[in-house]
């Protein structure tokens, strides 16, 4: 893992509502659009950073684009590949969250923040997981969410996974609104992600799969 000092303060971000990148977790990437290309293009020049954002709904659309979340997930470019199209299929590896302090302009088209990254120094030196629950509890959770969404599981594959790989693919796996997404990002620590994936689970599969109305109905 990078030092802390060693990463950038200033960055692109790539604003992807739905997208989920955490620290350890990798994210597969099909870049086709021309400000994004010229993102990657540089981010490959200057230490393959680029940041994940997600934007948020509740704000207005400033100059730049829409609104973003306050906090991301630094990502490096881990596998690149160019397609005979022109597009980029590059897999991007979670380092480190970030807040955004300001955005810095445009450059070729992709937007670039000032971040901060101190508050988040702990997700350069993960210690192992304590999950807050036994594990069978999350895997009985995930069973009743893959059976709402009628998904046939590789429990072989999950069993052989640690349970901090297990949480943070899950986090990013799962198709949670970005709202959730978001909170999953924002979670203080492992294992308080893994208490809101677990209840993410509980209510996906209680509403009858990923992707339902969660809104309350009335008497």
């Amino acid at each position: 893992m990078p030092r802390l000092e060693d990463l950038p303060e200033e960055f692109p971000v790539f604003p992807l509502p739905g997208a989920l990148l955490l620290p350890g977790g990798q994210l597969p990437l099909n870049i086709f659009e021309p400000r994004y290309l010229a993102m990657v293009e540089d981010a490959l020049g200057q230490g393959r950073y680029f940041g994940m954002v997600q934007p948020d709904r509740r704000l207005a659309q400033g100059e730049t684009g829409p609104g973003l979340y306050r906090t991301g997930c630094l990502g490096r470019i881990s596998s690149f590949e160019e397609t005979d199209d022109g597009r980029y299929l590059i897999a991007l590896t979670g380092v480190i969250r970030f807040t955004i302090v300001e955005e810095t302009g445009l450059r070729r088209g992709y937007r670039r923040v000032q971040a901060g990254l101190a508050g988040y120094a702990a997700d350069l030196s993960p210690e192992p997981l304590p999950l807050p629950f036994p594990r069978q509890i999350l895997l009985d959770a995930l069973g009743r969410y893959f059976a709402a969404a009628q998904v046939e599981a590789n429990w072989e594959a999950i069993g052989q996974m640690s349970d901090a790989a297990l949480v943070t693919s899950l986090c990013m796996a799962c198709p949670f609104s970005p709202e959730e997404k978001q909170a999953l990002l924002e979670a203080r620590d492992a294992a308080q992600r893994a208490e809101a994936l677990r209840a993410l689970l509980e209510i996906d599969a209680f509403d009858g799969g990923p992707g339902q109305d969660k809104t309350p109905k009335a008497s």
